[in-house]
This record gives C-alpha cells, sequence and structure tokens, in this order.
C-alpha cells in the first residue's frame, strides 16, 4: 500500500501500529514519538514478531537538532553464557544462515534460548532523549491494544499455522511452551484462536502500565526485573537479574558508504548495514540499469555481490567488543573493485553450509514535517516461545543465531551481542534526506534492503514500484527467487550450473517498507506481503 504527504508519514507492517505512530505525530510529536508509539504497539498486535523482549536496530536523523545517530539494542548472552556449552550437540546449520541446529533445540525454543533484551531501553533512551511527547502518552496506545484486545490479522495466523522449517521448532509449540502462552493463543480447549478473532493479553496490559510509569526500570531493575529472574531461575534460564541490570544499548555514528554519487547511512556491526554496504561497493562497478531490472546477467551479478558479502559476514562479522571486524578492508574501494573483478571473470563465491528464511522481525518508517526521520528493525529472532506468568509478552529466542563452536566471529560468549542482518538504512542526495527503508525477514533483510535501493537508485523507480518489484535473494550458493521472477531467466541460470530455487510466495525476501523524500511531498509503501500500510499525518 502507498500514501503521499507533505506532513508526516508512518509505514509499517501493521495498520495498528501505523495508526499509533500517525496520531503521535497529530498530537505534536515528533518522528521519534511516532516510531517508538508505533513499535511499542506492534509488540501487542504482532507478538512474535516483536516486543519489549526483543532486539533491534534504529537510525534517527533530526537536522534541526544536528543529530544523526544510531541505536544498537541487540540482545546480548547472558553472562552464564559459556562458548563451548552446546558444542557437542551441534547437528548443523540452516541453509540460509539464520541458525544453527542442536540436539533438543534447546537453542531454540525455551529458557536457555533467551539472550538479555534491548528493546524496552532502546524505546525509551530515544523517545525520551529525542521526542516531545510524555513518555506514559506514547506508551498508552500499547495498553489500550493489549486491554481492549485487537483482531487477529492473516499475518499473524500465518506465522502461528507456519508449521517447522528447516530443522526448527513447530511454533505451535512455541506459542504453546508455557502455561502462561497457552492461556494467550488458545481456547479452553486447546485450539489455536483464529483469524478475526480478538486476542486480549490483560497480564501485558498490566506490565505496559507499570512501564509507562516507571520507565525502563522497572523492567531492568524494578519488579519487573525480579519476575524475570525467579521465572528463570525456576526453569533453568541462562538470563539473570544482573544480566538485566547491566545491559546497556550503543549509541554511535551510521555506517556510511557512497553509491551513484548519493550518500548511503547505515547500521554498523553486529547488524547488517556492513553487507548492504559492500554489496552497493561492489555493485557500483557496473551499470545495472544497461543489464535491464532482473535479466538474466543482472541476477547473476546482484547474485554473486550478494554471495560475496554473505561469505565475509560468515568469516569476519560479529560483535565488535569480541571480533575485530576490517571495515575498512570490506567496505574500501579496491575491495569493491577486487570483487566486481571476480564477478566479471566468472569466479562464484562459495557460501559454505553444514547442510528460507522466517520474516520474526518488524519494522517501522517515519518522516515528520519538519524533516526528522527514525528507521527502525526490532525482532525476537526466533521467539522463545516463553511466556513468563502475569507478564504477558514473549521473549527473544536470539541464541540460536551463535555459533556453537568455538573460536568463531560468531561464537559464544558471555556478554556478547550476535549478528543479525538488521539494516535501517537513509539515503541523502546532495545533502538532503531522499530515502528511508528498512525490513523484517532474518538473513533476508539486507537482500530485500539492498534490492529496493538498486530499484530506487539505478532503475528510478519510485518508492511502491521499488517495493513491489520482483525479488531474489542469495545466502547460500543457490539462488532464491519469487514466483514472480520469470521462468525464462531461472531457467537459464539453472542452465549456468546455478541452484535455483522457487518460492510459493509472489513477495518474499524480506518485508521491506520505505518512505521517500519527492518534489512534492511525502511518498510511502509498506510491502504487500505483510499486513501493513503507509500513512500521512
Amino acid at each position: 500500500m502507498a500514501a503521499r504527504d507533505g506532513n508526516g508519514m508512518v509505514s509499517a507492517a501493521q495498520p495498528e501500529s501505523v495508526e499509533a505512530g500517525v496520531d503521535a505525530l497529530r498530537a505534536g510529536g515528533n518522528a521519534v514519538d511516532a516510531a517508538i508509539a508505533s513499535a511499542l504497539v506492534a509488540g501487542v498486535v504482532d507478538p512474535q514478531m516483536c516486543g519489549i523482549a526483543g532486539f533491534g536496530n534504529a537510525q534517527l536523523y533530526l537536522p534541526g537538532e544536528g543529530v544523526h545517530t544510531c541505536v544498537d539494542f541487540h540482545g546480548t548472552s547472558p553472562a552464564a553464557t559459556q562458548a563451548d556449552m552446546w558444542e557437542n550437540l551441534l547437528v548443523g546449520e540452516t541453509r540460509d544462515g539464520f541458525g544453527f541446529l542442536l540436539e533438543g533445540n534447546v537453542n531454540d525454543v525455551g529458557y536457555q534460548s533467551i539472550t538479555t533484551p534491548g528493546s524496552l531501553l532502546a524505546y525509551y533512551e530515544s523517545q525520551t532523549r529525542y521526542g516531545r511527547l510524555e513518555w506514559a502518552d506514547v506508551v498508552e496506545p500499547a495498553i489500550r491494544y493489549a486491554e481492549d484486545g485487537f483482531m487477529i490479522r492473516p499475518a499473524v495466523y500465518r506465522w502461528w499455522a507456519e508449521g517447522a522449517s528447516m530443522g526448527r521448532v513447530n511454533n505451535i509449540e512455541r506459542l504453546s511452551h508455557t502455561p502462561a502462552g497457552r492461556a494467550i493463543y488458545f481456547h479452553e480447549d486447546g485450539t489455536l484462536r483464529q483469524i478475526g478473532e480478538t486476542l486480549r493479553n490483560p497480564a501485558l496490559a498490566d506490565t505496559l502500565r507499570r512501564i509507562a510509569k516507571g520507565g525502563a526500570a522497572e523492567f531492568y531493575t524494578g519488579e519487573i526485573a525480579q519476575q524475570i529472574d525467579a521465572d528463570m531461575k525456576a526453569n533453568g534460564g541462562l538470563l539473570s537479574a544482573d544480566d538485566l541490570a547491566t545491559y546497556r544499548t550503543v549509541w554511535g555514528e551510521p555506517l556510511r558508504t557512497e553509491y551513484r554519487g548519493l550518500d548511503v547511512a547505515t547500521n554498523q556491526p553486529p547488524g547488517g548495514g556492513v553487507m548492504v554496504a559492500e554489496i552497493l561497493n561492489t555493485l557500483g562497478h557496473f551499470d545495472l540499469a544497461s543489464m535491464g531490472h532482473n535479466s538474466v546477467e543482472y541476477v547473476r551479478v546482484v547474485t554473486e555481490a550478494m554471495k560475496w558479502a554473505t561469505a565475509d559476514k560468515d568469516a569476519h562479522v560479529g560483535d565488535p567488543e569480541f571480533v575485530d571486524v576490517p571495515l575498512d578492508r570490506l567496505l574500501s574501494a579496491e575491495y569493491g573493485a577486487e570483487l566486481a573483478d571476480r564477478i566479471r571473470n566468472g569466479t562464484r563465491a562459495e557460501v559454505a553450509r553444514m547442510h528460507g528464511e522466517p520474516p520474526d522481525t518488524t519494522h517501522v518508517c517515519v518522516v515528520d514535517g519538519d524533516g526528522n526521520a527514525v528507521t527502525m528493525t526490532h525482532s525476537l529472532g526466533m521467539p522463545s516461545g516463553v511466556v513468563t506468568e502475569g507478564l504477558g509478552f514473549m521473549y527473544n529466542g536470539c541464541m540460536a543465531v551463535f555459533d556453537p563452536r568455538p573460536g568463531r566471529a560468531g561464537s559464544l560468549a558471555p556478554g556478547k551481542r550476535r549478528f543479525s542482518s538488521l539494516c535501517p538504512t537513509m539515503v541523502f542526495r546532495n545533502g538532503e534526506l531522499d530515502f528511508v527503508v528498512g525490513a523484517p525477514g532474518g538473513t533476508q533483510i539486507a537482500m530485500g534492503v539492498t534490492q529496493v535501493l538498486l530499484n530506487h537508485i539505478d532503475f528510478g523507480m519510485p518508492v511502491l514500484d521499488a517495493i513491489v518489484a520482483p525479488r531474489f535473494s542469495s545466502t547460500s550458493n543457490a539462488i532464491d527467487v519469487c514466483n514472480r521472477v520469470p521462468r525464462s531467466v531461472t531457467d537459464e541460470l539453472a542452465a549456468d550450473g546455478y541452484e535455483v530455487v522457487r518460492w510459493p510466495e509472489s513477495y518474499a525476501f524480506a518485508r521491506v517498507h520505505g518512505i521517500e523524500v519527492t518534489p512534492t511531498g511525502l511518498a510511502g509503501a509498506a510491502d504487500p506481503g505483510a499486513d501493513g500500510m503507509a500513512l500521512s499525518a
């Protein structure tokens, strides 16, 4: 869905969260207020995609205040984590690189799968530092949806009923993992709630009221923290009260690169912005427009750029506090030219896996009437299935992405942040904001966002066309394509020796949302593969 206006706009994956963001703008709030109000509501109405016990990354641009910054709020592995604690349980790795498969799925579902949550602290810090409204007013819409209920949408139910994929635990098992979860998501007779039903969560409403009054401290050091700690101790969890009390977000400069004369700002490691930047640096050496959009040669070239970036991510990118990430080399002009030469010469990247991708994330883009902008991706990863009695929210399950093999960039370590493909990105033309974009979609996020950037920059597509154009992805040696990529293209790629995996979905590989600043105002769009929309203020 697309919208156009010059007085402020919100694009997100849930209509309820979009409306909450627009209401914040209309109440006199700025882009930060709108983004946080939207995010809090999303955690209620899309409770397995995100929430206050999740993680993420946001980019904030407030030119009138001289602010352009990113806040990283990835979950950290608890202090009880040991580098080799799961080494002997390793079964394999998912084809897309989204996680590792262990005996008993202990890293995927249950109390040991939970990292220290960062979302609520980032929401609170962002809004209280840079917003205009009162914190309690920003939280209020989320309280209302939890108390009064929301209508179960197709995208929510589709994830519930999706079943197991690539060795992961069945989603129904996640929802029913704890008694508190069963009480929220199932009827008394044990049947799953259905599309169109109203889901109420009074326990979450109460939790949010406490947070509205006490701020993030209530969650990290207050009574909620004590409830979390008691539940973790009773059920063998790794997370502790000390982990919550010592958790800190990471604020800093965006990661920057240039593409076709435009300035691109994205996020630092352990986020996926490095992949976007490396792909763009490589593709800047090709005349993509002359190849034709989604032609055989275009798909081949972009695929190889994706594969080289994925291989480099697997080898080198992790938490900079634990891993020396060689950004200077990966993003240098010389390395971009070297990768481009390899692609021209037909050298194919090898992305080895020990053997798609669930969109267990969500996104919000906001631009307000003063030119302030926020792009934020926030998630639970593959949600843990754990709901503490009386609190109403599900925790992240981010331990599954850490590599159980010691000595690698993504290996386990206490207090470490996992890599994720989150890459909230902004584009600037001659110093002025041009494009705001981001997406949910696990390891496919960087691939989806990059293709939308190419569509906009190389092919001149407006935001809606750039988002709805058919996408493909390569996070392994295979090329994954959505069902709208013509078979005439994929047949030729297969004949050239590529493994091509056709997905049944027409809209796949991240759910991209964006806002474009045009000479006549703002234009926004939400990926039609999800339930979201763009709405002007």
